[in-house]
């Protein structure tokens, strides 16, 4: 019962800075505007421009941000759990390299933002099947083998890309820059993301028993009845699509996926059940506090968010490994 009670109190406790984050971030900027303005633009009582801001540039801007850190938190605490290596992150298997080749191509080429989206979940999608396809050799694969064909493509794809910025016109550079290091500004649909955010969640879930195993070593997970292999592969494919869909709406954001699934470790434990629910709540907060952050600190310029969260996440990974040197 006492256990039940401290689960549902931190659940709680994250559910509400989440809300927290959110509605921050839907107060902070030029046009500043208290509680009672938040409450009043989703009823549409309150100053009709203020509400406009509110509810139109920053509530999507805010959810993007949200659903983009729990997306990489949740494949980070995924990842670290198929490859048992605590730097592990999402992008450590080349899907950021894949997406990182097609944004890059559709800005190269001068084509619509919709269209550089889509190149973008294209180019991880490919990724992650190249690295699958290449690991798994005559039928089988291991944690090394597979860590090793990740970084192996996406150092290819990073050549692609320093290729693609060293030829590419001085106009297009700055876009180019500004989705490789994180951009939220101009995610204006964040609803398909929240909802595969959920399903995410909700479909490994049923499996968190199976991951506390698995947890504790494949053979001992193999003793216990668990299907290593199916669960492995099943790990490795959601932890991809929702790397790649977090990549697909703000571009590349470093030490989210990293530091996150370390800290809710740290602070409640190794129990999938607990640590896959938190860790979303986590990041996501994780991620609005910072976008806010970015969009406000030197206003009116909009700094990319991926600077803001390296800020923090360096100091907080060099913490972790002076206090906890094992």
């Amino acid at each position: 019962m006492l256990i039940r009670h401290h689960r549902l109190f931190v659940l709680s406790g994250a559910l509400v800075l989440s809300v927290f984050s959110i509605v921050l971030a839907l107060r902070a900027g030029s046009m500043g505007a208290n509680w009672a303005d938040v409450f009043e633009a989703f009823f549409g009582t309150g100053d009709s421009t203020l509400s406009a801001v509110v509810r139109e540039l920053r509530l999507p801007r805010a959810l993007a941000a949200f659903a983009s850190g729990g997306l990489l938190a949740l494949a980070g605490a995924l990842m670290q759990l198929l490859l048992r290596n605590p730097l592990a992150d999402p992008y450590v298997l080349g899907v950021s390299g894949g997406a990182a080749v097609g944004a890059l191509s559709a800005i190269f080429l001068g084509w619509a933002s919709w269209i550089v989206d889509t190149a973008a979940f294209a180019g991880a999608l490919s990724a992650m099947l190249l690295v699958f396809g290449l690991a798994r050799g005559d039928g089988s694969w291991t944690q090394s083998r597979l860590l090793l064909t990740g970084v192996i493509v996406a150092a290819g794809c990073g050549a692609v890309v320093v290729f693609m910025l060293v030829m590419t016109t001085d106009t297009r550079v700055q876009s180019m820059l500004f989705w490789l290091t994180g951009d939220v500004s101009g995610a204006s649909r964040p609803w398909p993301a929240l909802v595969i955010l959920a399903a995410g969640l909700l479909v490994v879930l049923p499996f968190a028993r199976d991951l506390n195993v698995l947890a504790r070593g494949e053979l001992s997970a193999r003793a216990l009845g668990v299907s290593t292999r199916g669960l492995r592969a099943g790990i490795y494919v959601l932890a991809s699509l929702l790397t790649a869909v977090a990549v697909t709406l703000v571009g590349l954001v470093g030490f989210v996926g990293l530091i996150v699934p370390h800290l809710v470790r740290l602070a409640i434990g190794n129990d999938q059940r607990m640590l896959l629910p938190v860790a979303v709540f986590a990041g996501g907060t994780l991620m609005t506090l910072a976008d806010t952050a970015a969009r406000t600190m030197v206003a009116p310029t909009q700094l990319p968010v991926g600077v803001l969260t390296a800020m923090i996440g360096v100091p907080v990974f060099l913490f972790l490994l002076i206090r906890h040197p094992r």
